[in-house]
């Protein structure tokens, strides 16, 4: 019953919204020449955003997978950053590297060279390959440490060079991994919407989400809106499709589980090329939230009440986002369930917050539920998230003691008490912190809608750049990423406190 009633929840606040925008809308709506522009561009930076996310990630994760070196524990746990760091504040990273009075302009004009601008197309793709780079390194990391031991010895036993253990182990996995690593890059450059709004730079660096933003916020056109996130939707599982056509193929069969030795690649030249590699991915990675930090600090002096009372907001919001969110995925942690949950990113989250407001705009002043509605639909873009950590582990659960709680007689409550949530409080941690990050550094349908007195430490972070404060939005944007992090933290360390189970 919990499952069924959860499932329910999501499918009507998934399908109910969508309709309201087609029956105030009256229908589809049509596509002009500037909607065209943004599916053009949206398709092109994907595709080169994936590509060199993917590309990039290939030198990197080979360094990391036959390499040993101090710190390779921090900077490979570093990769999990994307999921977690706002967008807004990486943009500000990004602008004090690459931004016209950033460090690399200084450099640049230190020995008279032009300089460069982080605005248009190549400030959007340099954003998302920052986003994705990690992502992409641990994707293919894990497809590297998959292979068994064993091969990579016999490979040396039979004294293939490098170029053969690459042609004969490496190239195969490459092929089974790259292309679903490639296909969720993808999807997620579709849906951007706070990158290509801060560092778009016009009317011929607009994606499709931002084409939505702008037919919902400007012209009120809810069917154009409505048929721009089906399109979106379209080519997300367009990209889902070719991704599985191509990264059908089978592994190297199981090995005996020992630690993986590598004796291709020790020579001076292959130590070098790997440790360059790590060392300008680490650079990549972590300059931009160093100067992030280094820049905040006098910032957080000018922080006005308004900036505090916007961090209150998204602190009240990512917890009930994280609430809600596990509230839907503990009974949804099954096969079927997670299909569901998958609702929740299908649709344009632009276009969920339109049509929940559309809803209730009979009943109720919808500014004044901006931050609730905000919360709802952060909690379903989570959830297909949520839903990816918790479902293994609650299904090896029901497997190993539904039988035994049969026999003991426990009732749903008893079972959720006493077995359920202690071994599940590890993954339950961390889909917690997770969801509460994602949740606070949201920058997207309360975008829509919020006023002033309703904005969110993003959208006040977004807003001191509109505005030209750049010390004040360093600051602001330290405070976004000191509570973000915390948020994850606090829920994942709670998670694993004491955590005898799971």
């Amino acid at each position: 019953m919990p499952a069924a009633l959860a499932a329910l929840a999501v499918a009507l606040l998934t399908l109910a919204p969508v309709a309201a925008v087609l029956l105030r809308a009256g229908g589809w709506g049509q596509l002009g020449a500037g909607d065209w522009q943004a599916l053009r561009f949206t398709l092109m930076q994907a595709v080169l955003s994936g590509a060199l996310s993917v590309a990039l990630a290939v030198p990197v994760a080979r360094a990391l997978a036959r390499r040993r070196f101090p710190g390779r524990g921090v900077l490979v746990a570093l990769m999990g950053a994307p999921f977690i760091l706002p967008v807004i504040v990486a943009v500000l990273g990004l602008i004090a590297v690459f931004g016209q009075n950033g460090l690399v302009n200084a450099v640049l004009r230190g020995f008279g060279l032009p300089g460069m601008t982080v605005y248009g197309v190549h400030g959007v793709v340099m954003a998302h390959v920052f986003f994705n780079l990690p992502l992409a390194v641990r994707l293919l990391l894990q497809g590297w440490l998959s292979i068994p031991a064993e091969r990579f010895r016999l490979a040396a036993s039979l004294g293939l060079s490098p170029w053969a253990t690459f042609r004969v182990l490496e190239a195969p996995m490459l092929l089974r991994i790259a292309p679903g690593a490639f296909a969720v890059i993808f999807v997620i450059c579709l849906s951007s919407f706070a990158v290509a709004l801060t560092l778009g730079g016009g009317p011929r660096a607009t994606t499709v989400e931002l084409a939505i933003y702008q037919a919902v916020r400007f012209d009120f056109d809810l069917g154009r809106a409505a048929l721009l996130s089906v399109i979106q939707l379209g080519l997300a599982l367009a990209a889902g499709l070719v991704a599985l056509r191509l990264g059908a193929g089978t592994g190297f069969g199981a090995g005996l589980d020992r630690v993986q030795q590598r004796w291709d690649g020790q020579g001076a030249a292959a130590r070098i090329c790997d440790g360059l590699w790590v060392a300008l991915a680490a650079a990549f990675l972590l300059t931009p939230l160093l100067l992030v930090v280094l820049r905040g600090l006098p910032g957080l002096l000018l922080l006005g009440p308004s900036t505090w009372q916007a961090a209150g907001h998204s602190v009240s919001v990512a917890l009930a986002s994280t609430m809600l969110c596990i509230a839907w995925a503990l009974p949804l942690s099954t096969r079927g369930g997670e299909l569901v949950g998958l609702a929740g990113i299908a649709l344009s989250p632009l276009v969920l917050g339109t049509g929940l407001f559309l809803i209730v705009r009979p009943y109720a002043n919808p500014l004044t539920l901006a931050l609730p509605v905000t919360a709802l639909v952060n909690a379903l873009v989570s959830l297909p998230f949520a839903l990816r950590i918790l479902r293994p582990e609650a299904e090896a659960i029901r497997a190993d003691y539904a039988r035994l709680s049969q026999a003991l007689g426990l009732t749903p409550l008893a079972w959720l008490r006493l077995v359920l949530l202690p071994r599940l409080r590890r993954p339950l941690g961390f889909a917690a912190g997770l969801t509460a990050a994602l949740s606070m550094g949201d920058l997207g349908v309360v975008a829509l809608f919020a006023d002033p007195d309703r904005a969110t430490l993003p959208l006040q972070v977004y807003g001191l750049m509109g505005s030209y404060r750049m010390e004040a939005a360093a600051g602001a944007a330290l405070l976004l990423l000191v509570l973000s992090f915390g948020a994850f933290w606090l829920f994942d360390r709670g998670g694993r406190v004491n955590a005898d189970a799971g």
